[in-house]
């Protein structure tokens, strides 16, 4: 049976992602408005409940207000906003997040979509606290690089028009120096931790790609885990998803540079154990497409379990 779909929000870099993805589907049937349709509250509410499943790609109130069109339960969300990251109500749209993860999304009549920088640091981190290994209590620090992409269309252009070596901020520039990121929240919440990391994140001249680098002393872990320990425990926890691949210790020991585009286009993520038992250091690296694994792809991913698990 062919679902009627959507997307609020469509002339953005995530809603214009998504409508591509779905492109020549047969199983779908994409609901689209006029621009002048758009700005019009009544058309948009009305296209929403007439949806079996909407997807949301907007600013973080304009999605509550989208929210609030939904006349009954029986329309469907996937909200990619930060707006309902950490909201008990919504189900945490990260299908590799826990076991029961995928089940809860194919039933669920409200899917917050991850956001793209926590997505690494969470699927790091959450198995080892589930595990034990990391103390919730532990002051994690989590550095990300993002494409300029990951900053929405006003930043593609920005950077496209002026020529990548002359965008103002320069070709690599951190922000979010004040601790007050708006995804904060998620890495807090959903990484199973007692308080926010601290976050650097930053922005580089290329458009596509991510990667979060999380550094952890094993003599502050539990257990007296090792190298292997780490690495054992999230292949473990990743055998079953196939999205997500944890590169065997012997062929990360191999690597000596990592691109944080190398999987631009992509809906895979890859995790990589570095370190050094002698000095009881170890990194924690993710890489992944923004928009891919990060953001529409992830959108989709999760429109695909709703889509099995029907109404």
């Amino acid at each position: 049976m062919v679902q009627n779909i959507f997307i609020d929000g469509s002339a953005g870099t995530t809603g214009l992602q998504i409508q591509g993805r779905l492109g020549g589907r047969s199983d779908i049937a994409l609901i689209t408005l006029t621009e002048a349709e758009k700005k019009d509250p009544l058309i948009r509410a009305q296209a929403l409940n007439d949806a079996d499943i909407s997807i949301l790609c907007l600013p973080d109130a304009a999605a509550r207000e989208s929210v609030s069109f939904a006349c009954s339960n029986s329309v469907r969300i996937i909200d990619t906003s930060t707006a309902h990251r950490v909201d008990p109500g919504w189900v945490y749209g990260l299908p590799e997040y826990a076991p029961e993860q995928a089940d809860l999304i194919r039933a669920a009549r409200r899917v917050s979509n991850p956001g793209c920088y926590p997505t690494g640091p969470i699927l790091c981190l959450s198995p080892l606290v589930r595990a034990g290994i990391l103390p919730a209590s532990y002051p994690v620090s989590v550095a990300a690089v993002s494409g300029y992409s990951g900053g929405g269309r006003q930043m593609i252009e920005q950077y496209e028009d002026a020529g990548l070596a002359t965008y103002a901020p320069g070709a690599y520039h951190i922000y979010g120096l004040q601790q007050r990121h708006k995804h904060l929240p998620e890495m807090h919440i959903r990484g199973l931790l007692n308080k926010p990391p601290a976050f650097v994140p930053s922005i580089a001249s290329f458009p596509q790609g991510m990667m979060t680098e999380i550094a952890l002393d094993l003599s502050h872990l539990n257990g007296a885990p090792t190298l292997e320990t780490i690495h054992r425990t999230l292949a473990a926890f990743y055998e079953a998803y196939p999205r997500i691949e944890v590169i065997p210790l012997a062929e990360a020991k191999e690597v000596t540079s990592l691109d944080a585009d190398m999987l631009a286009n992509s809906d895979q993520l890859q995790i990589y154990v570095f370190g050094n038992a002698e000095s009881g250091q170890v990194v924690l690296v993710a890489v992944y497409d923004n928009l891919g694994k990060g953001a529409s792809g992830a959108a989709v991913q999760n429109l695909d379990l709703m889509l099995e698990g029907g109404a």
